[in-house]
């Protein structure tokens, strides 16, 4: 199965909330991520306020700045 994010929304922090396609569906902590990645399109979004701005679109979650995570990468990190 080809997995896709279907909903998502902000939660608190850097947690969203999100759903699949195979009806799995939790609250994803992407502060690591956020954090920890040197590149300039994941420091932008050390600012909350900027992380809270994202919407699904071509299957996965996207943000303003043109960052998206694959959706296998972010059911990963719900299965954990």
């Amino acid at each position: 199965m080809i997995l896709h994010v279907i909903q998502a929304q902000y939660v608190d922090h850097y947690k969203i909330y999100v759903v699949f396609n195979d009806n799995k569906e939790g609250v994803i902590d992407l502060e690591d991520v956020i954090v920890q990645d040197s590149r300039a399109i994941f420091k932008e979004l050390v600012d909350v306020e900027k992380f809270k701005r994202f919407i699904v679109k071509a299957d996965t979650v996207v943000w303003e700045n043109g960052l998206d995570l694959a959706p296998e990468f972010l059911y990963e990190k719900l299965k954990k």
